[in-house]
């Protein structure tokens, strides 16, 4: 497999994680605060989201630019997750946005002396 195509997969890897950690981290709050949930479930959000900070140190690099990509994917997995975990049908619109944060998030990660380089 292709260097480059190796960085870029494993950097988009990173950011689907990086955004799954960080959702947690806001959703199990959500549960205990709106749903009445048990106070235990403050132990996963710690744990949440100190992966969530550890997850964004191992990105290429802490600056705007990653930051502009991951925030692409982190819109996109959220789409995910109120599609798949809330059971809420998206609109068109939601998809089409979704799509669009993802090209956009693509331009950013693939442009020439981009990202990983």
């Amino acid at each position: 497999m292709d260097i480059q195509f190796t960085k870029v997969l494993t950097t988009v890897l990173l950011f689907f994680c990086t955004a799954l950690a960080e959702i947690l981290g806001c959703y199990f709050p959500y549960l205990i605060l709106n749903q009445g949930r048990s106070h235990w479930f403050w132990l996963p959000t710690i744990f949440s989201l100190a992966i969530f900070v550890w997850l964004l140190t191992l990105h290429p690099a802490a600056s705007g630019r990653i930051y502009a990509a991951y925030g692409g994917i982190y819109i996109f997995s959220a789409l995910l997750w109120l599609r798949f975990v809330d059971q809420v049908s998206l609109s068109r619109w939601d998809v089409l946005g979704g799509m669009i944060v993802l090209v956009g998030a693509a331009v950013i990660i693939l442009q020439p002396q981009g990202l990983l380089r």
